[in-house]
C-alpha cells in the first residue's frame, strides 16, 4: 500500500496480524528499558500487585507500534510522528499472550504553513487472545500529500 494523506477518510480502520510475547522476550526488554522486578523477575513478580510477571508498558506500547508500522500503509509519505497523547495502559501483558492491534481514523488535516503535508491522528486499540483491550492511544503522523508530490 503507497497513501498519501490524502487517501485517508475519517473512520477508516486497519487491523493488525497478531503475535504471541514469550517471557523472554519480556524480560530482555526490561533488562535494557524498564528494569522493574515484576518485568524481570518471575518468582519476585508473583508478590506484587500483578501476581505474576508483566511486560513494561513500554513494551506493550513499542509491539502496538511495530503492528501498526507493519501494516506499511505509507512508506513514502511519512514525514514524521510528531507526538502521542493519551496513553492508557489498561490491562498487563503477560508472557504468552497473543496481541492485535486496530488503527483508526481520527482526524485528516492538511497543513496550513506547508501544503506538501498534513496529519492524520489515529486511535490505536491492543487486545490480547481474550478480547480484553489492553492498551489505548491517540497518535500524531505527518504525512506528505499525494496531490502536491504526483
Amino acid at each position: 500500500m503507497d497513501r498519501y494523506l490524502d487517501d485517508f477518510t475519517i473512520g477508516e480502520r486497519f487491523e493488525s496480524r497478531s503475535i504471541t510475547v514469550s517471557a523472554e522476550e519480556i524480560v530482555a526488554f526490561a533488562r535494557q528499558f524498564d528494569p522493574q522486578y515484576y518485568h524481570l523477575n518471575p518468582t519476585a513478580a508473583l508478590s506484587s500487585a500483578f501476581g505474576g510477571l508483566i511486560a513494561s508498558g513500554f513494551h506493550t506500547l513499542c509491539l502496538t507500534m511495530r503492528l501498526f508500522f507493519d501494516l506499511d500503509l505509507w512508506p513514502k509519505a511519512i514525514v514524521a510522528s510528531p507526538g502521542m497523547e493519551a496513553i492508557q495502559w489498561i490491562k498487563p501483558l503477560r508472557p504468552g499472550d497473543t496481541i492485535r492491534s486496530e488503527a483508526e481514523i481520527l482526524d485528516v488535516r492538511a497543513s496550513r504553513s506547508k501544503p506538501d503535508r498534513g496529519l492524520v491522528t489515529t486511535s490505536h486499540k491492543t487486545w490480547n487472545q481474550s478480547r480484553d483491550l489492553i492498551l489505548s492511544a491517540r497518535c500524531l503522523h505527518m504525512l506528505r500529500r499525494r496531490d502536491v508530490m504526483d
